[in-house]
Formats: C-alpha cells, structure tokens, sequence
C-alpha cells in the first residue's frame, strides 16, 4: 500500500509539474470539435477566442507568446487574412506608448521622480498618518505618467528607509530612555559612510541580528545579479519584465523573495505593535496608490491603451475618447479614491486618532518623528541642486501634458483646429514628436564647461565623454519599452477584430437579450463586480481583452451607450489588490515582508469596495453630461445596424 501511494504522489508531482505542457496541448485539442462539427466563422473564432483566453488566465504560456495565437489560427480557420492580422498588432497607441516611454526613461535616468517623492514627503512630514498621505500623494503623481510596477519600485525603497530608522530608533529607545532628539553616534557615523556612496545605488538592507538594530546599505551595479534591499527585487536596469505584465505600461524583473529573510523580518521584534500598523499602512498604501494614480490618464496603465484601441476601432465615428475627456473623468475618481482609502487605511492600522497620527505641530513630534524627517533630508540633500537635465525634462514633461490637454479640448477649438486637414493628428503625434526630441537635446547645458550639470543625478559614462551626449539613449529606451505588452495589446485588438468580422460578436449580443429587463446603472454594476472578482486571478490585459467584445455586444443589444459598461468595467479591471498575484505592485510591496496575505486581504477588500463605489458614483454624475450617456449615440446605432447585416 506504501508503494502504491508512493507511486500515486509521484506520478501527481510529475503531472504538476507537467501542468502548463498539459493546458497548451489538452486544450486546443478538447475544444478542437467546435470548429469540425460547426464550421462557421463565428465557431472558428469562438475557439481561437477561447483558447488565446485560457491561455492567458492559466499563464501556461508567456502573456507576449500567448496574444500571438490569433496571427497563426485565424488565417488557418480563415476568419481574416494574414496581412489584415498583422495589421492588428501596430496601432496608433503603439506610438503613443513609445513617446511616453521616452519621457519615462528620461524621468528615471535623472532622478526626477526621486527628487519629487522626498519632496512631497518632506512638505507632508513624519506624523504617520500624513507620512502615508504624502507617500501615497507623491506616488500617484508618478504612477500618472510612469508604470504602477515601476512608480512603487522606486518609491518602496524610500518608505523603506523611512520604516526602518522608525524601527532602529523605537529599538535604541526600549534600551535607552533618554528623551534627546540628536541621533546616536553610531547613527552619525553611519551617515558619514552613507555619503560616499552613489545616489542612485544607495538601497537600504534591514537585519535584525540578536535584537540588535543594524543599518547596512549596499550598492548594486548593473552588472550585478544580486537582490536590492534584500528581498529579491532586481532593479530596474535590468532589461527583464514581469511575467504577469497586470495592466502597466514598462514592467520590472519581480523574484519571489527569499522566503527565510521574509520569515525572519516577520518574525523579527518590531518596537511596538503600532510601530508594525504604520509599517503595514505605508507599505500597502504604495500599492493602492500606484493603481490609482494609474486610473487618471489613459497611458497611465495598459488597460487605459487597450479599452481606447478597441474602443476607437469598434466605433470609428465616435470622437469622444482622448487624453483630455479620460482626464476630466477619472481625475476626480483618483482624488476620491486617494482620501476614502488613505482614511480606510488609517482606521484599518492606525486607528481613528487622526488628531495624534496628522498633527503637523512640532511640539507633537516624537524622537523618532525627528529622525525619521532628518532621514528623509538627508536623502534629498543627497540629491544635491536641481541639474539642467531634470529642468529639461520637468519642460518636456509639462510640454506634453499641455499639448494633450489642448489638442481637441472640446469647449473650445484645439491647437489642431490651425491645420487645415482633420483628424491626422493625435495624442500619439504629439508624444513621439517630443519623445524624438530627447534623442537630440543634449545633457548638458549649451555654452557650459563644467560637466557638473549634467552628471550630478547620473552618473553614466556617455554624458561625461560626450559633451554632446543626448538626453537618453537607445538603451535607455530599450530598458523600459514593454514589449511583451506592446504584443499583448495587440492580440487584443486582432481578437476584437476576428469578433467583428465573423460576427461572434453580434452572436453574443442575442444570447444576452434576456438581459434586457435590466437598468443600465445595474448592468454596468454587474460588468464592474465580474471584472473586479476575475482580474484578482488573472491579468488585467487579459481579464479587459476578453471582456471589451461581450460588453460592447450587450451593450448594443441592449441600447446603452457602450461607455456606460466599457468606461467603468476598464477602470474596475485595476482593482485586482487582495492578493500578492494581483498585480505586480502588490508583489513588490509583499516581498518587503511588512504585510501577510491575511493583510492584503482584508485591505484590499476594502480598497476594491470603495473603487467599485466611487466609479459607479462617476459615472452616473459627471460622467453623464461628459459623454452623454442618457442616449444610445448614432455611432454605436450605426455599428449595431451594420453588424446586425
């Protein structure tokens, strides 16, 4: 009997195993009927639609190598030509993508955002409750423009040094009552070591060792294949990507931690159990954040890109989506969503006593308040003066957001309307054409002989040997681009494409009609609660790909306007934040060992309740005037009529 369970559980290891060959080959061939028995275009794309969609839930293939499937099956089941797929994958929003990921590289490569970040940390101050106000302000500034996944890489290791000089300190003082605000001396010994080292390498390395407090820093070249801080992150230099890709634009490398230094932090002595809540509260306060800031523009996230994309190619004729209209929507969702879960956060760790944990009176600052802001200016002291290559990209940065704002602001007549022919130019235009610019401009300033200016921030050989030296490289850009999302992206727009020609999708719209009876507002309440539940299990690009074609279906059955399901059902997809798989931000901050799942759970919940909320809040007011949703448009009324012939 031994034997055989031995023999069972070998055979179980080996299937598991064995799992994702299993899933690539067991599907195709078990859904392999549909098309054989019904060879119709609609059943033919119903089976390339299902199993590019198993793919991507089950990952048992790369998310890039998985949106490929539509460019091989559907010229062999002959729903469209190999040249009308190809086509699929390079959209507008590819270029757009591109622009911003050449400000994004030129953001890093001068360490604007770290210089923004402790900014806006120093003006809110180290009282817990507005220490994670302004961490989570400052990270939803950058999440606007940078991906979620690489907003809170940057942004985690500054908390961190934060946490553990709040920890270091509450240690020294359980061994030492005295009440002087000056540091120990070892801590100002430290901080003499501190200041040889590169600004942009400097990452903090927490060990608790015998219940002793020790602060190592260690730096981390590019050629380097170690672990910054300690808990398996790469930086990210290096020129890998998440697996999982969850709806952001450029991705970092993401290791699962090691999990005995997890072990040891979480089982390491915090000073106080309140001193482990403001640990837990400013660690998921990054995550939500960078997902909320990734909801304000539409190449905040992903997701944003490929509702847009597929949204403009169903309905040609509607002119309402641009960066503008996505702004002026979902602005006010971000600034809603920022308050109610920083007070959901508060309550959950931190309690209700906002007059102890928000005061910003000095005579209310403890011992450990005054480190942690001499912390914090010490780091931005680091930084040293405001370089001409951060100034030129502060210009580039503010130049682009204009320009998009003013394109086709709809009040009034846009900077287009001064070209006599229509609807050449886009948000894309603009991006690629300042995109290209960086590569020319140089790094240092015209008529200066110094070579201060240009290599205070960075300190890369190009700009100290080449006077002329742009302000990013190929490289540079290289290092960022996302690919494999790029793919992603347009396998979706080639599935939505498949959808409409062989007519799936008007299919999928008759077998909805029961539906019928329903109000809009409770149909989109549905669409939102399936979208949230699903993406906490699988990829948010996925989760929005498979679901954009059935919505906008029942939407034209059902004589809604299809932004009333599609807008919100697009923001709601983001909010997959209760698991460490959710998405990669939430992997990022739980390598850090602050939080247990346990933790993420009952926040997250939270979190999702209070998006789903305030989305269904915006769309049923301002978002109702803004797209006129009161009435089904004439452009869906069209696609309806020729979809139905």
């Amino acid at each position: 009997m031994r034997l055989e369970a031995a023999a069972r559980m070998d055979l179980f290891r080996k299937l598991w195993k064995a799992r994702k060959l299993i899933v690539v080959v067991f599907i195709p061939l078990s859904l392999l009927p549909l098309p054989l028995i019904h060879p119709t275009s609609e059943a033919c794309c119903a089976y390339v639609l299902m199993v590019t969609a198993v793919y991507w839930v089950s990952e048992a293939v790369p998310l890039g190598a998985a949106a490929l499937v539509p460019a091989f099956l559907y010229p062999l089941f002959g729903v469209l030509k190999s040249s009308e797929v190809a086509a699929e994958y390079c959209k507008d929003t590819t270029l757009l993508l591109m622009g911003v990921i050449c400000l994004a590289a030129s953001i890093e490569k001068w360490n604007l955002h770290k210089r923004i970040a402790l900014r806006m940390v120093m003006i809110a101050g180290a009282k817990p409750g507005m220490l994670v106000l302004g961490f989570m302000c400052c990270t939803v500034f950058l999440s606007m423009w940078l991906s979620n996944t690489s907003t809170t890489a940057m942004v985690m290791p500054i908390a961190e040094a934060v946490l553990q000089q709040l920890i270091c300190t509450g240690l020294a003082d359980s061994h030492d009552d005295s009440d002087t605000v000056e540091p120990p001396e070892e801590d100002s010994a430290a901080s003499g070591k501190e200041e040889t080292l590169e600004k942009n390498q400097l990452e903090l390395l927490y060990r608790n060792d015998n219940s002793e407090c020790t602060k190592e820093f260690c730096t981390l070249t590019e050629g380097h294949a170690g672990e910054v801080n300690g808990f398996g992150l790469n930086p990210i230099s290096n020129q890998q990507f998440v697996r999982h890709a969850n709806g952001h634009l450029p991705q970092v490398a993401i290791e699962i931690p090691n999990v005995k230094r997890v072990k040891a932090r979480r089982d390491s002595q915090y000073p106080t159990k309140r001193d482990h809540m403001i640990c837990k509260c400013l660690s998921l306060s990054i995550t939500y954040a960078a997902t909320i800031g990734g909801l304000i523009t539409i190449t905040g996230t992903s997701t944003n890109l490929i509702f847009a994309e597929q949204f403009n190619t169903r309905y040609p004729d509607a002119k309402v989506i641009n960066f503008g209209t996505w702004f002026i929507f979902s602005f006010p969702i971000a600034l809603i969503m920022l308050v109610l879960t920083w007070l959901w956060l508060h309550f959950l760790f931190l309690g209700c006593n906002f007059r102890e944990t928000c005061s910003l009176s000095k005579k209310r600052k403890t011992r450990r308040e005054m480190l942690s802001e001499k912390r914090i200016h010490e780091e931005y002291s680091k930084l040293g003066p405001i370089s001409y290559p951060e100034v030129v990209t502060g210009v580039f940065f503010i130049l682009m957001t204009l320009l998009w704002f003013t394109r086709e602001p709809g009040f009034v007549p846009g900077w287009t309307s001064l070209f006599e022919k229509k609807g050449y130019r886009t948000d894309a235009t603009v991006s690629v054409l300042l995109g290209f610019l960086l590569f020319l401009i140089p790094a240092r300033r015209p008529f200066s002989s110094s070579s201060s200016s240009s290599s205070s921030s960075y300190s890369g050989d190009s700009s100290e040997s080449d006077p002329l030296a742009p302000m990013i490289t190929w490289k540079d850009f290289q290092r960022l681009m996302p690919w494999e999302i790029v793919i992603l992206v347009g396998g979706g727009y080639a599935l939505a494409a498949g959808c409409k020609v062989s007519g799936l999708s008007v299919w999928i719209g008759r077998q909805l009609e029961p539906m019928s009876g329903l109000p809009p507002w409770a149909v989109t309440l549905l669409a939102c609660l399936l979208v949230s539940a699903v993406t906490e299990f699988a990829s948010n690009p996925a989760t929005l790909t498979v679901f954009l074609p059935i919505l906008s279906a029942l939407s034209e059955t059902l004589q809604i306007n299809p932004l009333h399901t599609l807008i919100p059902s697009t923001m709601c997809v983001s909010f997959g934040v209760m698991l460490p798989v959710g998405n990669p931000p939430n992997a990022i901050v739980f390598s850090y060992g602050h939080v247990q799942i346990s933790d993420m759970v009952k926040a997250g919940f939270g979190v999702n309740l209070i998006g789903v909320a305030v989305v269904m809040l915006a769309i049923t007011t301002w978002g109702t005037p803004l797209f006129s949703l009161t009435e089904f448009p004439a452009w869906a009324m069209s696609r309806n009529v020729t979809g139905s012939l």
